[in-house]
């Protein structure tokens, strides 16, 4: 199925793109991440599974078990604080 992925703050900054069209066969966030995880270049490392991630399913905060649909829009970005 065909989603977006978009990338925020020091994640789109380590990857170099803000957003892409992305051709999946994962059905869930989770398996979503580890096909990202798995593909070359910065992925690997800003999105591991050791690493505070958080992401949206069509800007909703979401479980890694949310079930991804054709069209969708994920967006991950690490976590933020404020003051």
């Amino acid at each position: 199925m065909k989603i977006t992925v978009r990338y925020f703050a020091s994640i789109r900054e380590a990857l170099g793109t803000g957003a892409e069209a992305w051709e999946t066969q994962a059905d869930t966030l989770a398996l979503l991440r580890d096909e990202l995880i798995a593909r070359p270049g910065a992925f690997a490392e800003v999105l591991a599974r050791g690493r505070a991630v958080r992401m949206a399913l069509n800007q909703v905060m979401s479980s890694e078990s949310a079930a991804l649909s054709e069209g969708c829009e994920v967006a991950f970005f690490p976590p933020v604080t404020g003051g």
